[in-house]
């Protein structure tokens, strides 16, 4: 790496090519952008004094990889202005007829431009940096509009070729070949704008010539309209980290491949592999290493497995109703509304290797059972990364006994399956998120809910509250129990299982805070009770009836769900 003050004549000397990545994100700059750099130009020319405009990164690409040029250069960090400067430089040759001085710096010995643009603004670019007159362009491109805005406000009068080329100035950072632009990128990059992990990716895939690969195996797949880039752009939680989904998948594609016997991918590899914030570098040495270099080696099997995502995880799921037949919809309550996405590997998996839909449903159903069991329990999760992004695939588990049998066969009896009676025991003890608890409450409810007796559809997990039915604040309207450890007793169990319900909408406080009978009939409009809120809610409805609501009705409901989990969640 070398670093070091560059001026705009360092930087375009006239035989080095300049690449923007062909695949990079577009041209963005608006007019705010354009006056602001207008008018730093006319300052610095005024002063005659050097001017900084930032650092840029330029990469060193390996001699003949991609033009006859021996210096050929891709620009990192720094495309934004670059490209605005030499528009701005192009307008005003034009409007003082010195061509000779743009074209000695901003184009090669064959007359073609020195700046290589990507494939969103090569067209526009390109017809810009041909004029041979200054014209009037029309096009809503940003190029386009750039060269317009400088056409109308560049005064040859008030800025000057040389003084803009010679005095301002770039901290221009060189890297070679083989050094991580990412690292450097992240390091020094104080706006916060990421290159991210499907950029990266993208511009490794395809290269300049490689137009038509791209437009069938990306552009069709992750950019093909509005609302294909939205579901891709979509971040998510996931562990400590906000992920978007084309992370996601990428991160979870390459779990599987890792995998595959055939490959003989080694233990150490596999662990440098499972790194998420490391993907991109990654996929360059699983590439390297497994598949001789071939960047087109995985594009067919890529295309399939991200159509194949798309079509089954879909985040709005907790938005609507869950059937109550085992699937992919359930999973994927449990994995965006419970925020359980390291599933999302073995899913995948499963969907591309498992034809047989009874096997399939059976094997969702059990992966239901073994997550919720573990959830009320409050067993441990740091092992699931490990469990479903590597043990479960390695070893082909592809249905309900395969799984099952897997667990039998574990030594260290970390990942185990919860029994009915620690089930039972944590519908009386486990204290829980609300998140949880109205995941678990919702989980059951969507199975045991009698459908044709309600005239109104379950909603989904997202639009329902989480009550507790005997409040926290109970001791301003509620019996006292006689002794402290009595008190010490209840306020642990109203944090249980049995004393919440999920409702439709919240409860007015002056409600959620009041007397047992008080908050079943609520004070009329505006301020309904439970017997509004929650009357058709199938897990708690039958209570509404009860006159005393205490331990005793925390305990025979605590009860009543765990005989409706076990039946949810067999292991049978």
């Amino acid at each position: 790496m070398d670093a070091g003050k560059r001026t705009i004549n360092d930087i375009f000397n006239g035989s080095r090519v300049l690449e923007i990545p062909f695949f990079q994100r577009a041209y963005v700059w608006g007019e705010e952008q354009w006056e602001r750099l207008l008018e730093d130009a006319e300052n610095t020319c005024r002063s005659n004094e050097p001017y900084f405009m930032g650092s840029a990164i330029l990469k060193q690409q390996p001699t003949g990889t991609s033009s006859n040029y021996g210096d050929v250069r891709t620009i990192i960090d720094g495309q934004q202005r670059l490209t605005t400067l030499s528009i701005l430089l192009k307008v005003l040759c034009l409007k003082t007829s010195k061509m000779n001085l743009f074209d000695k710096r901003f184009r090669l010995d064959d007359d073609s431009a020195v700046l290589k643009h990507n494939h969103n603004d090569l067209e526009a670019y390109t017809y810009v940096m041909d004029l041979t007159t200054e014209e009037i362009i029309q096009k809503k491109d940003n190029v386009s509009r750039a060269y317009e805005y400088f056409r109308k406000n560049v005064d040859p009068n008030r800025i000057s070729f040389e003084s803009i080329t010679n005095k301002m100035l770039f901290v221009v950072i060189d890297l070679s070949p083989e050094e991580d632009e990412q690292q450097i990128f992240d390091a020094i990059n104080s706006l916060g704008v990421k290159l991210t992990t499907a950029e990266l990716l993208k511009n490794f895939f395809f290269k300049r010539d490689d137009l038509q690969a791209y437009e069938v195996y990306w552009k069709d797949i992750f950019e093909k309209d509005e609302e294909t880039k939205t579901y891709w752009d979509r971040e998510i939680t996931a562990g400590r980290f906000r992920r978007s989904f084309i992370d996601l998948f990428f991160y979870a594609y390459l779990q599987i491949k890792i995998q595959d016997a055939t490959l003989g991918v080694t233990a150490e590899d596999k662990l440098q592999f499972s790194k998420v914030d490391k993907l991109f570098e990654s996929y360059k040495k699983f590439i390297d290493k497994y598949y001789a270099g071939d960047r087109s080696a995985l594009r067919d099997e890529i295309r399939d497995y991200a159509l194949l995502f798309r079509r089954i995880f879909d985040p709005e799921i907790v938005n609507q109703e869950l059937p109550e037949k085992a699937g992919i919809e359930r999973l994927n309550g449990i994995i965006f509304f419970l925020e359980t996405t390291t599933l999302i590997p073995y899913i995948l998996y499963i969907e591309h290797a498992v034809s047989d839909k009874a096997v399939q449903s059976e094997l969702y159903d059990f992966i239901e059972t073994y997550i919720m069991r573990r959830l009320l329990t409050k067993s441990t999760t740091k092992n699931y990364n490990q469990l479903f992004t590597e043990r479960l695939i390695a070893n082909q588990v592809l249905s309900k006994d395969k799984f099952l049998n897997f667990l039998d066969k574990q030594a260290d009896k970390v990942n185990y399956l919860p029994s009915d009676v620690q089930v039972r025991e944590a519908f009386s003890g486990s204290i829980l998120t609300n998140k949880q608890a109205t995941g678990v409450l919702y989980l059951i409810e969507s199975k045991i809910r009698d459908r044709t007796r309600h005239t109104t559809q379950l909603l989904g997990m997202n639009k329902y509250s989480l009550e507790h039915i005997m409040p926290k604040k109970w001791s301003n309207r509620w019996d006292k129990p006689a002794t402290q450890s009595l008190i010490d007793e209840r306020n642990r169990k109203i944090l249980t299982l049995g004393n919440l319900t999920i409702i439709t909408q919240a409860l007015n406080t002056s409600i959620r805070d009041a007397d047992w009978d008080t908050k079943k009939a609520g004070h009329g409009p505006g301020k309904e009770g439970l017997k509004k809120y929650a009357e058709g809610i199938d897990t708690f409805s039958a209570f509404l009836e009860k006159d005393v609501w205490n331990e005793t009705a925390i305990e025979e409901r605590a009860d009543f769900l765990y005989q409706k989990a076990i039946a949810v969640w067999s292991i049978s």
